[in-house]
This record gives C-alpha cells, structure tokens and sequence, in this order.
C-alpha cells in the first residue's frame, strides 16, 4: 500500500469528521480554541482507531464492527435531535445566542465519526500495513478536512442565520441513519 492509497482512505474515513465539523461550524459558537481543537479531536481519534483496531484484533472486532452502526446511530441520532428541537425552538425565539460548543459534545463527535476507522486497522494488520505510519497519515488527512469544513461551516452558518441548527441537525440524523442502515 502506497501513500497515496493511505491518503485516499483518509480521506474516505474523513467524510464523516467533516459533515460533522461543517455542521458544528454553521450551528455552535465556536471561539478560536475549539476551532482547532475540533480538528484534533477528529485527527486524533481517527489516527487512534486504526491502531485500536490494528493491536487488537479479533478481541474487540467482531463487536464493534456488528454494532458499529447501532453504537454511531444512537451518538449522532441523540445529537442530531437535540440540534433539530433547539434549532426549531430558537425559530420561536427572536435573536437567541448560538449553542456554546462543549468538549463533551466533541468528544462523542469525535468516537462516534472514527468507528469505521477500527475496522480499518484490522484490515491493516491482515495485509500487514505499517500502521503507525498509515495512523498518522489519516489523522493528518482528518485534521485538515475538518479544519477546512469547520471554517466553511461558520460561514455557511452567518448566511443561514437561524435555520443552520436545523440543518446542521438534520445532517447528524442523515449520518446516523445512513450508519444503521448501511
């Protein structure tokens, strides 16, 4: 596996961290620090997943991957319906702040976006993939992404005005439910 295969699957693990970071940046008030700290949250996690899953083998793999999609639908889903109800709520309220983003809340974005990530790892470890390289190149890959989808997201945001939480929640229940049913 050459680099530019690892890249592509970064890439490919990175989708999820970043319909998640655009959705963050268009609904949450984010300052400076969670504005780089969400990227490192998913470059983290992402990079970590494939070593949990490279080291660990068939421990944990055969569950997690079973119920990878019922573990993602219930995170996002529970996320993604809280941001539609404050987004539909807040229509009723006149000029109402943006939700503070939490490290709790980027927390579980960050676990319930890297699942897929562990599977890769064990298919790392059966096609004997250096998978401490490959683990930094996806959490590199996975930070810019979300970098850049975090400061689309704000954007996108400032011209939705109101309606990007609903949006932004709606687009964590697309996620969830395409998690569960694919």
């Amino acid at each position: 596996m050459n680099l530019m295969d690892i890249i592509m699957i970064g890439v490919g693990l990175s989708m999820d961290a970043v319909a998640v970071s655009l959705t963050n940046g268009m609904t949450y008030h984010i300052g400076r620090d969670k504005k780089i700290m969400m990227p490192v949250f998913f470059g983290v996690f992402q990079g970590l997943m494939p070593l949990l899953g490279y080291f660990t083998g068939g421990v944990f793999s055969e569950w997690l991957v079973k119920y990878s999609g019922v573990i993602i639908f219930v995170i996002l889903g529970f996320l993604g319906i809280r941001m539609v109800k404050e987004g539909l709520s807040h229509e009723l309220i006149e000029k109402k702040e943006p939700t503070e983003m939490t490290y709790g809340v980027l927390f579980m974005q960050a676990i319930a976006t890297s699942i897929d990530a562990f599977a890769v790892g064990i298919a790392f470890c059966a096609m004997k993939v250096s998978v401490w390289f490959s683990a930094g190149v996806i959490s590199v890959t996975t930070f810019l992404c979300s970098l850049i989808a975090v400061l689309l997201g704000k954007k996108f945001g400032e011209w939705l005005g109101k309606k990007a939480e609903v949006l932004g929640g709606s687009i964590l229940l697309i996620l969830a439910l395409k998690a569960l049913l694919f």
